[in-house]
């Protein structure tokens, strides 16, 4: 790799990209808040109004999207790399056929979606595959509802991939800022005038969800008009106009996408089939209260992919064992003061009707810490070699997480979905995680040391001979979007010129 000397011009630049990355952290953080206090109102506007056993199904029903994040079946890749490796994303050929794929892929999707919401509804299936987490009055045209509006929304997704490719990753964070006072408006209005909807709340946060959807569509739309106008004319002209190719993705993200849902989001549907209401909505008031923490530590924990990004390719060997230390004492400090301040939260949202005992706290510390600890050795995975080692991993977790959730409740109750999944995140992530990281860092360090290395910081950060102190550290400030819009930039060429080739190739047949 060739780098510059001691002068400027040729080192990366240390403050766009970081701000970039600071700014989406931050804006996520506030949001979250935002959301994190609204939706404490909001829960107690539901229990005090509706009862535990609607707060219960509520928290049941509002998993699917947690459920089905592969839903897009990996077309996001397809839209994000086309638009950032565009030079021209308002009259590029390329992306206007991205997107039409991405359209036709996820109308399809969208469209099994509602067939099987309408399946499932018609034949009655709802409360054998929900449990006893659903009312008797509407619970189960409730889940239907919710499981068309997220289908039907599917397609509007494709404007959050623009932006995400348009580098506008912090304008997509700060439009779910309308979700949660949306929710408290309309559960709010519907307190005020006695609107019997206590068995459809969890659809009217469907609905507030399409919002942000349709927000970023038409955010989209104007940033790469007239782009979106002409692919959706263009999406039903399947012969006359095709797209591009949907295959190609990276097989261990999508089983990754596939697995971890199944093995960390699974805990109401087996306190829903296992206990009862009462355990549910425990569990759901845990999980809405320390999920503040969890959002935090995962925006701060994102931030690090880029670090670790920038050293592989500058050839620096960074250890992510001191980040993972105070990680782990942030996220169990963190955990414990959430736990302390609980009962006075637990008491003010439900109004006394729901109280979480000393397992659901401990083990909701215990995963938070875990949670956090994964996160800076998660990232410094983010290479082919550490996603393709993490799936297995994750693979076993499924039927570990469950088996130990399934056995904990029975000792436990509503606190063992958290023993179980903090026990499999510990086995199935962190430990091996940590054995790949250590091998991996002294293979690095044995590569470095033959090609000239001659220092290592005392922070586990090895530096190679001949390169000055500034250009070190414009390396290490070096992020992801540098690193992305590169190869981004190569694999479009050569798609498009293959695409050449291929019309060539046509005019000489002809």
């Amino acid at each position: 790799m060739t780098r510059g000397t001691t002068g400027s011009a040729g080192r990366p630049r240390r403050g766009g990209a970081m701000a970039a990355v600071g700014s989406t952290a931050a804006t996520k953080v506030i949001v979250m808040g935002l959301s994190g206090v609204l939706g404490i109102i909001t829960s107690r506007m539901i229990i005090q109004n509706f009862g535990t056993d609607a707060y219960a199904q509520y928290g049941l029903l509002s998993t699917f999207p947690t459920l089905l994040p592969f839903a897009d079946l990996g077309i996001a890749a397809i839209v994000i790399n086309a638009v950032a490796g565009s030079s021209s994303v308002r009259t590029d050929d390329f992306v206007k056929r991205s997107i039409v794929t991405a359209f036709r892929v996820l109308l399809v999707s969208g469209g099994i979606m509602v067939a099987v919401a309408l399946l499932i509804t018609l034949a009655g299936w709802w409360p054998v595959l929900l449990g006893e987490g659903l009312l008797p009055d509407g619970g189960s045209l409730a889940a239907g509802l919710c499981l068309a509006v997220f289908g039907l929304v599917i397609p509007l997704t494709v404007g959050q991939r623009i932006l995400v490719g348009l580098k506008k990753t912090s304008t997509q964070v700060a439009s779910q800022a309308v979700v949660a006072p949306f929710m408290l408006l309309a559960i709010g209005s519907a307190v005020m005038f006695s609107v019997p909807v206590g068995s459809y709340l969890a659809v009217i946060s469907y609905v507030a969800n399409s919002l942000v959807s349709v927000i970023c569509l038409i955010v989209a739309a104007r940033a790469l008009s007239p782009q979106i106008g002409s692919a959706v004319k263009l999406v039903p002209r399947v012969r006359s106009y095709r797209g591009v190719p949907a295959l190609g993705l990276a097989w261990p993200m999508l089983v990754q996408m596939i697995a971890l849902p199944v093995a960390m989001q699974t805990g109401r549907l087996l306190l829903s089939h296992l206990a009862g209401p009462d355990e549910l909505a425990q569990y759901n008031l845990a999980s809405q209260l320390f999920g503040i923490v969890l959002q935090t530590v995962a925006a701060a924990g994102i931030a690090l992919w880029p670090v670790y990004a920038a050293a592989r390719t500058a050839g620096r060997v960074e250890s992510p064992t001191v980040p993972t230390l105070w990680f782990l004492l942030g996220g169990l400090v963190l955990g414990t003061a959430l736990a302390v301040l609980s009962p006075f939260l637990a008491r003010f949202v439900s109004g006394g009707a729901i109280t979480l005992d000393g397992w659901m706290l401990v083990g909701f510390v215990v995963f938070v810490g875990l949670q956090a600890a994964k996160y800076p050795v998660g990232m410094y995975m983010t290479d082919k070699t550490g996603l393709v080692f993490q799936v297995l991993p994750i693979v076993l977790m499924v039927p570990l997480n469950l088996g130990l959730s399934w056995w904990f409740i029975g000792l436990v109750g509503a606190a063992g979905p958290v023993l179980g999944s903090a026990v499999s995140v510990a086995l199935c992530q962190l430990v091996p995680n940590l054995w790949y990281v250590s091998r991996d860092l002294g293979r690095r360090r044995a590569e470095a040391a033959a090609d000239g290395v001659v220092d290592e910081s005392a922070d586990g950060t090895t530096a190679a001979a001949g390169l000055d102190v500034d250009e070190q550290r414009g390396d290490e400030t070096a992020t992801d979007q540098a690193i992305a819009e590169r190869a981004v930039a190569e694999r479009a060429a050569d798609e498009r010129a293959r695409d050449g080739r291929t019309g060539d190739d046509e005019k000489e047949a002809r």
